[in-house]
């Protein structure tokens, strides 16, 4: 069993509750069961109000579309003068208490790890499992909500990356040195207790500050993330944000500021004790791997193009001992532009990334259309980005449409995004100048192991699709998702053979359900995922150049349950 030192987050959150005038800021995390992705779907429909970008999340449901319970959309649970568990409380009953719901969160993979963008849960072969209760109170300024999350997990050792790959070992750890990525969590049951999605905050009006170790997901994407969503676990971070559009003359803004703290997961990656003409390929990363991350995302509605969002959000990410100059700590000061053939000892322990987006929604036509665009730095010159913009560049396209059907009240939804971090620069490629790894700051865009961005890691193209069939909060249908892993490292690799089979590709068809049942918000995932060249491998034969290579199997079930309080 691994632990982290969460006492004094709880401790200190709980002191606040107690000894502080407890405005609303309930938010409804993301991933939560149903209600994460009925939210957006009921926005493209008109019934929920349109002027919220969904570009910075979580979203305040109180505040954004003026309901009185977040996790109530449609008012039809919870009656707070009349429950038993929700209550108002202090002269004249300027509090409230409420029960946030119960979640139950789990997984199970067949053979070997599989999913992304599952917040806690780790790369585990087996059954793993999250259990999240929670409170939320309120009392004047103040907001306190506390969610942990227990994760269980039986960790089952699995074959990861083959030793039989002796020759490709060397070019792997090329990556492998430059970020925290581990096959698998130790080598037993992994059981962690996490703050999840909790916070403590000062609100004032539109805006709120405060602590949180919340989730958060910025950009248009649906399925994934360039900069930030929940891949991982929530990071403990101090946040300035708007709880809902700020009207202006000319039009809605939103913004969000971070500084946080991210950990290593403790864990090294596969095959570390592999050694080359006597020389080891694993480089040990630095003892003090805690790091210290600022972000900056803001989003504007122009007032004269109704439905348009526009966006741009930066980050920067360094070792928390290197923390030195403004620039450091704030990602608004630390373009230094200049020749990136130049050595800058400032802006080269720094990771930077920063991404433009935009949304269109149309609640007329139940239809949105969305870009992200990513350039990995922030000090390439304007000049040098019109000559070559693709240097450096992912980017995640996508949209989703509703058409009626003959039922009232009942819909056809296809949604589609591709997401691509994988470059198409030879130079890049050789430079290893791929998405999440880092020369400096070795451990990469990780907190706990995994990546903060897309979660399919380093280099990854994937392309989705998906078609269902809704009615309010419940959903039937059909995906297909094809997932290349690290396109880079496999031209980093193959370029000299010219051998294009090596592809590691993921074909993964999905029935997915979500359905409620009263007080209780089920979701429900079944997915077969069908590998090619599993880590790259292939076997030559010289009498047979088409064979087939290390191709895999695995059956992942996923199912989430949500009971609402009355």
């Amino acid at each position: 069993m691994k632990s982290i030192n969460t006492n004094r987050f709880i401790i200190l959150t709980f002191g606040l509750l107690f000894w502080s005038s407890l405005a609303i800021a309930q938010t409804v995390p993301i991933g939560m069961p149903l209600l994460d992705q009925y939210i957006r779907r009921a926005q493209l429909l008109g019934n929920v109000d349109s002027s919220s970008s969904f570009m910075i999340r979580p979203i305040y449901p109180t505040e954004a579309f003026g309901i009185e319970n977040g996790f109530d959309l449609d008012d039809s649970v919870v009656d707070t003068d009349i429950s038993r568990v929700h209550q108002y409380f202090g002269k004249d009953n300027k509090g409230k208490f409420l029960l946030l719901p119960g979640v139950v969160k789990t997984q199970f993979n067949s053979t070997y790890a599989f999913g992304v963008n599952d917040g806690a849960f780790i790369p585990n072969r087996g059954f793993q499992a999250i259990l999240s209760p929670g409170i939320y109170a309120e009392y004047g300024n103040f907001s306190f909500q506390f969610q942990p999350e227990v994760l269980l997990a039986q960790n089952k050792d699995y074959k990861g990356f083959p030793i039989e790959h002796q020759a490709t070992i060397l070019f792997y750890y090329e990556y492998m040195n430059r970020i925290d990525m581990p096959e698998r969590f130790g080598d037993s049951g992994y059981n962690q207790i996490y703050p999840g999605q909790s916070s403590f905050r000062y609100n004032l009006e539109d805006v709120s500050f405060g602590l949180s170790t919340e989730n958060l997901w910025w950009g248009p994407g649906r399925r994934n993330s360039i900069l930030m969503g929940n891949n991982a676990p929530g990071f403990l971070h101090f946040t300035a944000n708007t709880r809902k559009p700020i009207e202006t003359k000319i039009g809605s803004f939103e913004a969000q500021f971070i500084a946080g703290f991210l950990k290593s997961s403790g864990y090294l990656p596969p095959q570390s004790d592999y050694m080359i003409q006597g020389n080891p390929v694993h480089i040990p990363k630095p003892e003090d791997s805690n790091r210290y991350l600022s972000g900056l995302v803001f989003t504007y509605q122009p007032k004269w193009v109704p439905g348009l969002f526009l966006g741009y959000g930066s980050v920067n990410h360094m070792y928390r001992k290197d923390v030195s100059t403004v620039g450091d700590i704030l990602p608004v000061f630390n373009g230094r532009k200049g020749p990136e053939n130049i050595l800058d000892p400032i802006r080269d322990k720094r990771q930077q990334l920063s991404s433009g987006f935009f949304r269109w929604l149309s609640p007329a036509g139940h239809f949105e259309f969305y870009g992200e665009y990513g350039t990995n730095g922030n000090s390439t010159r304007l000049s040098d980005f019109m000559i070559e913009p693709e240097s450096g560049r992912a980017f995640t396209f996508g949209f989703s449409h509703l058409m009626s059907l003959k039922k009232p009240g009942h819909y056809f939804q296809i949604s589609s995004e591709m997401t691509q971090t994988g470059q198409t620069i030879r130079e890049d490629i050789r430079d290893l100048k791929t998405w999440y790894i880092h020369d400096y700051v070795r451990d990469g865009y990780t907190h706990n192991g995994q990546v903060l961005g897309a979660g399919n890691g380093p280099a990854s193209n994937v392309i989705f699709v998906e078609f269902a069939w809704v009615n309010k909060m419940n959903r039937l249908g059909f995906q297909m998702e094809r997932i290349v892993y690290n396109n880079d490292f496999y031209y980093y690799r193959y370029e000299a053979s010219k051998d294009w089979r090596n592809k590691y590709v993921d074909l993964v068809p999905s029935l997915v359900g979500d359905w409620r049942l009263g007080d209780l918000l089920l979701s429900a995932k079944m997915q077969y995922v069908n590998t090619l060249n599993y880590k790259w491998y292939l076997e030559n034969s010289p009498d047979q150049y088409f064979v087939p290579g290390y191709d895999r199997k695995n059956f992942v079930a996923n199912i989430g349950v949500a009971y609402m309080f009355r």
